[in-house]
């Protein structure tokens, strides 16, 4: 079954995404995600290189070909370089299954579970909204739930948006074209605000769930481990990058001050951006994503090494990862020993009309689908009716003017 075409799609219904098709020379199309948000030109152009090489490689040699163009290349790693080859590892993995007319999570060695407990965000302008918006979500049977809320005192907060959302996922939607927002953040409001955030919502909804924040790279180590430490009490299940965390050794200090778990590494692409926080148990969950990871074929040898340290999965599950992207997220979470929780935003009405399968959930968790292959599809007519709209993640400032993380 050789490689005889290969195509990059970018459409924007909604969001941007961008998706490789190959197809073999007996009909077979296998579709991959390699959406890099804000840098969607970046990974077609990159696509562009590869399909060259793909032309006539055997189909089902799936970890031949992700050793060819990650070990064979002179440039390695990096967000672009990972997601581009995840795209193709996951058509790779999707005409197999289709071949076989199996899902891929069959090919990965079958189900461990029943089903994946996701995650939705539960944001507000205000606590009272928060927790409305969360008991709304516990009601409908999510077991987990993140809670975000806007910061008194600043204009704009990470994960909450007063306008410019998309209502049905609260994705950051910013405007076409434009240059970046520029938002103003202050971590001293930020410290006081949150620990009373946290606590409102266990006052009101208890402890008969998981519960979920994230600080998105904004902490030093110290105000990390000081944070994780108020935190405590309320039985977290995790503290999202707390810090940025290319420098991994910096999680060492995080874990003297707090027993409150620790995910990070949706920004990461990589075992190596890893090594050191999971062979010294720094962290607790990987929030990677097929997507940028890799694909398949590296995500999961990392997360064999992850579970030998008791780290657990927690994929990245974003509204401009594709249907695709996410459905691959859901194959490997199926399929593997050491999964913790899936995150699962949501998508803008118009994704469907371009995507024509979705990952299924119900009552707050993704449901077994024996669809064969990813299990998702693409109107590409569709798709052409909605073209590329260029948009930016917004820059972070500090009060005074200095260039934060964002």
């Amino acid at each position: 079954m050789r490689i005889v075409a290969g195509e990059v799609i970018v459409s924007s219904p909604g969001r941007n995404f961008v998706t490789l098709k190959l197809v073999t020379d007996d009909g077979v199309v296998g579709y991959g995600d390699g959406t890099v948000n804000g840098r969607e030109r970046a990974v077609e152009g990159y696509l562009q290189h590869l399909i060259p090489l793909l032309i006539g490689r055997d189909a089902t040699r799936i970890e031949d070909t992700w050793q060819y163009l990650y070990r064979g290349a002179y440039w390695r790693r990096g967000p672009i370089t990972m997601a581009s080859i995840s795209a193709v590892d996951q058509a790779l993995w999707d005409i197999s299954g289709k071949a076989l007319g199996v899902p891929v999570h069959r090919l990965l060695g079958g189900t461990s579970r029943d089903y994946l407990m996701t995650y939705p965000h539960c944001t507000g302008m205000t606590v009272d909204e928060v927790v409305d918006e969360a008991a709304a979500k516990l009601e409908e049977g999510y077991k987990a739930i993140r809670v975000q809320a806007a910061v008194p005192g600043l204009a704009t907060t990470y994960g909450v948006h007063a306008h410019a959302d998309d209502e049905e996922t609260g994705a950051y939607e910013p405007a076409s074209g434009a240059l970046p927002d520029e938002e103003i953040w202050d971590t001293k409001l930020y410290l006081d605000f949150v620990p009373k955030l946290v606590k409102r919502v266990r006052d009101e909804l208890g402890y008969g769930f998981e519960l979920l924040h994230d600080s998105h790279h904004r902490l030093t180590p110290i105000e990390a481990g000081w944070l994780g430490k108020q935190l405590e009490p309320y039985r977290m299940f995790w503290l999202e990058d707390a810090t940025p965390a290319e420098d991994q050794a910096a999680f060492r200090l995080i874990r003297q001050h707090t027993t409150t778990p620790l995910a990070v590494g949706e920004v990461f692409n990589s075992w190596f951006d890893y090594q050191t926080l999971i062979t010294e148990r720094l962290i607790d969950f990987v929030r990677t994503p097929v997507t940028h990871g890799g694909g398949i074929t590296h995500l999961r040898q990392l997360m064999g090494v992850a579970d030998f340290y008791g780290v657990r999965s927690g994929f990245h599950g974003p509204s401009d990862i594709s249907p695709v992207g996410m459905a691959a997220n859901c194959h490997l979470s199926w399929s593997i020993h050491n999964f913790g929780v899936q995150e699962y935003m949501g998508y803008p009405e118009q994704v469907s009309k371009v995507f024509t399968r979705f990952p299924v959930v119900e009552n707050g968790v993704v449901v077994l689908d024996d669809t064969p292959g990813l299990g998702v599809e693409i109107d590409e007519d569709a798709a052409k009716r909605f073209p590329f709209d260029p948009k930016y993640l917004p820059v972070n400032r500090k009060t005074d003017g200095t260039l934060h993380d964002w």
